[in-house]
């Protein structure tokens, strides 16, 4: 009896070049041959110093820019446009939400924006707004709330659509130290509970050694994989435990070796 074929990684880069053109001519080049990919239900951070490419490298991620040369793949498919599939949370959650619209109706605009049926839409918000911990906030407005309550907004609009990939652009990156370890926990919770997979740009190591389960490190400008780091730390995580455990230093070192010496 045959086995079933492999599943396609759900996001693959393959020779990324990505360049902004000069005034005058010529073109900053942001990333200069990325190449890497991104197994179903698997939770990637990615790192680097400043300016190494990170957003743009997520935007292509996205669909929101394409490449000047190489492939960027969705589920086996050449990416040209944003798909369906994919949710993006921004790091400014101020500007993502709708200020005028409740917690509810940013969720549904998503909703109706993806083509959603009216009439499921309201069980599929408050899934969502439960799923994070809002399910008495929906209508309230995001400038009521604080701010890592307006990005648990912000992941449940994501989520609300289904999608198969999840990219975070340093979306805890705006908030206090003890909120941050919140979200932290919360987007892990969910992930779980959805099955989503997740790429995840942050600065912060630590936060990327807690959450992932590899660890793409980019060079300096132009951005390239200089190491791939898989991660094997038990799981469930915890704030306190996983932190103390000796192999988070020496990952947390060696990355840190990594970033600061590019």
């Amino acid at each position: 009896m045959m086995g079933q074929a492999p599943q396609p990684p759900v996001v693959a880069l393959k020779g990324v070049r990505k360049g902004y053109p000069l005034r005058g001519g010529g073109q900053r080049l942001a990333l200069a041959d990325v190449t890497f990919d991104v197994a179903r239900g698997e939770f990637a951070c990615v790192v680097g110093p400043s300016g190494a490419g990170k957003t743009t490298l997520l935007r292509c991620l996205a669909g929101l820019a394409m490449p000047t040369s190489g492939t960027v793949e969705f589920e086996g498919t050449p990416l040209r446009q944003v798909p369906a599939g994919v949710g993006v949370v921004f790091q400014d959650y101020g500007r993502s939400l709708f200020p005028w619209l409740t917690v509810r109706g940013n969720v549904d605009l998503a909703l109706k924006a993806r083509g959603v049926a009216r009439d499921s839409r309201p069980a599929r918000i408050a899934e969502v707004l439960a799923s994070v911990g809002l399910a008495d906030a929906g209508r309230s407005y995001p400038w009521q709330l604080s701010g890592g309550m307006q990005q648990r907004v912000a992941i449940a609009r994501a989520l609300a659509c289904r999608p198969d990939l999840l990219l975070m652009d340093e979306p805890f990156a705006s908030v206090d130290a003890q909120t941050r370890f919140g979200l932290e926990d919360l987007i892990l919770r969910v992930r779980e509970e959805f099955g989503v997979t997740v790429v995840f740009v942050t600065h912060d190591i630590d936060e990327a050694v807690y959450l992932a389960d590899r660890v793409i490190v980019l060079s300096a400008s132009p951005g390239v994989v200089s190491e791939v780091i898989d991660i094997a730390l038990p799981r469930p995580r915890d704030q306190v435990a996983t932190k103390r455990d000796e192999t988070f230093a020496a990952y947390r070192e060696h990355l840190l070796g990594l970033v600061m010496t590019r």
